[in-house]
């Protein structure tokens, strides 16, 4: 059975966003806070980093973390 999609208001930065999906709130919370909590790394780290550059850092550090997340499973499986 499909799980019901759920809008979710996130306050991303500065700005509010409406995301549409399944998943439950408290997972919306969760990954909003660690969004956030990267945004601020990353701006802690280069204060002047425009946010589009910020959100091109952080999409890329988190599909970076997917692929060896992705690549240790299939090499555990292996195992």
């Amino acid at each position: 059975m499909e799980e019901q999609k759920r809008r979710f208001k996130a306050v991303i930065g500065d700005k509010t966003y409406t995301i549409v999906g399944p998943g439950s709130l408290a997972h919306f919370e969760t990954v909003t806070a660690m969004l956030n909590e990267r945004l601020t790394q990353i701006k802690t780290l280069a204060p002047n980093i425009s946010e589009e550059d910020a959100a091109v850092l952080l999409a890329f550090n988190a599909l970076s973390d997917a692929v060896k997340s992705q690549a240790q499973a299939q090499q555990a499986s292996q195992e």
